[in-house]
């Protein structure tokens, strides 16, 4: 909104001056507000370009913008920056549409593409622990803000439901007596056989032979061995569909690994047409040119296949039946040359698609520690879960809440906190989760953000109370701000101007792959929220308008709140 107005304008100004290239243009939120509102420093990149002092430059971008009616003052300053002041009655304007906006102010691309997120990826038969989280949530996040920048963003959870585990876990299913302390047909019972069959593989070799004869059956689809195993599937996908939904997260596909098995030795024949692909001791091996990448496996000696060939088939179905646009993978870092060779092999294969890898460090607990049981089994998501809601809620213990209540604000303060200590971060670094920090009401926190929120919330219920909604309906906004204006001027139209960046911090966030750019914009909005309702009083303000406003820019600092939060899949709470 207010930035392409901005840009629409400089763009015209600069266009006027002979040789000047737009591509060298950006505009900043100034630092200091003695700056203006906005600054560029165009006419620097312009210097060696038009041989003219950046001064000169400047002072011409600033005269062709005398008659624009968005600024108020246009000053240039050493050592070639042009600083802008927004006209007070463009930013209540703007801030009026944003008010009925209902994208908020975040602009809708025009082409709709089909971008495919592709997170989480648990395995059958294998409980969700911590390290299943951040591919999760940053997936969830990053197909959230696709969503409201206008795309057919799509969330695939490409499930592991195939593959030779599943010979040891039908041949232990079959023949070990059932854990009596372990709820029969879970999760937790297959993992508990699992481990059982290769403890005792160690010392009977037979047994993993015994395992091979179980999966070929598997793969002929022979009885019982194909029911076992989509019982096997069934029994993960209520426990992982528990999780989800207590996260807050949902797929629009759940395509495992298997739904691509008929594909699988096509891609192999694709390979050998192309001349991509060579025998190398019974294998299919393709090899890259310049040993540009290490040989990469696609077939077994024995005839199976691996997880490269399952990615490239996914990549056509894709291509074929869905019309991608681009898809996103989100996984850690260790992942990073699987993808290269991966990507590289897709493009020769004739993918005509971008293909994106979103790289994630490792969520460390504690003191840098990876959180574990006292047997050092990784915890389970669920226990994580469960942790959160318990400590929120003996934050939250002496409150006068209803103990309902009180359980709900727990669940979406604790959920908010695990959520927000990790999508707050760089993607790319490893993090290290502490209870106090997530929990934290002062500090960059879910709980920080929540709370301004439902400050909010209550200003406006307090406003009800005192004085008749009417006043708002014929009201607009009344920001008024002149040079060496007082601080509670100041700081209103700062919150003021933050809220209209709301839209370019998303498309940021967007292009960047970084939800952490829009937990920055919040916690800067919040911040700045907190500094004018403590510095203005909202409601004992006499003059109407002016309180009618002061209530306008406090709801659409909660609007810009919970709409900034639902893109990181973090709920609000209207008391806290």
């Amino acid at each position: 909104m207010l930035l392409d107005l901005i840009y629409k304008e400089v763009s015209q100004a600069l266009s006027q001056i002979e040789n000047s290239d737009l591509s060298k243009l950006d505009i900043v939120v100034a630092t200091n507000s003695k700056f203006g509102d906005f600054q560029t420093n165009v006419a620097l990149q312009h210097a060696k370009i038009l041989r003219k002092k950046p001064l000169d430059i400047a002072q011409n971008i600033a005269n062709n913008l005398k008659s624009s009616a968005i600024f108020s003052k246009v000053e240039i300053a050493n050592p070639g920056f042009v600083n802008m002041t927004i006209d007070t009655k463009v930013i209540n304007k703007i801030l009026l549409n944003m008010q009925s906006c209902k994208n908020n102010g975040i602009a809708q691309t025009k082409s709709q593409d089909t971008i495919i997120i592709d997170y989480s990826s648990p395995n059958i038969a294998k409980t969700m622990h911590v390290a299943h989280l951040r591919s999760t949530i940053i997936g969830d996040a990053l197909k959230r803000i696709y969503r409201a920048c206008g795309y057919n963003a799509l969330g695939d959870n490409h499930i592991g439901d195939w593959g030779t585990q599943f010979g040891k876990i039908l041949y232990a299913y079959k023949n070990f007596d059932k854990p009596k302390d372990i709820e029969e047909d879970s999760i937790a019972m297959l993992e508990k056989i699992y481990q059982e069959f290769n403890q005792k593989a160690e010392n009977d070799k037979n047994l993993d032979d015994y395992a091979r004869q179980e999966l070929v059956l598997l793969q002929k689809k022979e009885e019982p061995n194909f029911s076992l195993w989509k019982k096997f599937i069934d029994i993960s996908l209520k426990e992982f569909h528990k999780v989800y939904e207590q996260l807050n997260i949902n797929f629009d596909m759940e395509n495992g690994e298997s739904f691509y098995n008929d594909d699988l030795q096509g891609i192999i024949d694709q390979l050998h047409q192309k001349g991509l692909c060579k025998e190398s001791e019974g294998a299919q091996v393709v090899f890259f040119e310049d040993d540009k990448y290490p040989p990469c496996l696609v077939q077994k000696n024995d005839g199976s296949f691996l997880y490269a060939t399952t990615d490239l088939a996914t990549v056509f179905h894709r291509q074929n039946k869905l019309a991608a646009n681009k898809a996103i993978y989100v996984t850690d870092n260790r992942q990073k040359l699987h993808f290269q060779q991966f990507f590289h092999i897709s493009k020769q294969l004739g993918c005509n698609y971008d293909l994106e890898h979103v790289m994630f460090g490792l969520m460390k607990f504690g003191e840098g520690t990876v959180m574990s049981t006292r047997k050092g089994a990784v915890i389970s998501l669920q226990f994580l879960l469960d942790e959160a809601k318990k400590r929120a809620y003996d934050v939250i213990l002496d409150r006068d809440y209803l103990d309902d209540e009180k359980q709900e604000i727990a669940r979406v303060v604790g959920l908010g906190a695990i959520k927000y200590q990790d999508l707050s971060q760089n993607p790319m670094t490893d993090i290290t989760f502490t209870w106090e920090k997530a929990l934290n009401l002062e500090g960059n926190s879910a709980p920080y953000l929540q709370y301004a929120y439902a400050r909010a919330r209550s200003i406006y219920r307090k406003y009800l109370e005192k004085y008749s909604k009417d006043e708002l309906k014929s009201s607009d906004f009344i920001i008024n701000f002149i040079d060496g204006g007082s601080s509670k001027e100041t700081i209103e139209k700062e919150l003021a101007l933050h809220i209209l960046m709301f839209g370019k911090a998303v498309h940021h966030a967007k292009s960047q792959n970084k939800p952490n750019l829009i937990a920055d914009y919040l916690y800067q909005l919040s911040s700045k929220f907190s500094s004018f309702y403590n510095q203005i009083p909202i409601l004992k303000e006499e003059n109407q308008q002016k309180r009618s406003s002061l209530i306008h820019l406090t709801n659409l600092s909660a609007k810009t709140l919970k709409v900034g939060l639902d893109l990181l899949g973090i709920e609000t709470l209207e008391r806290m």
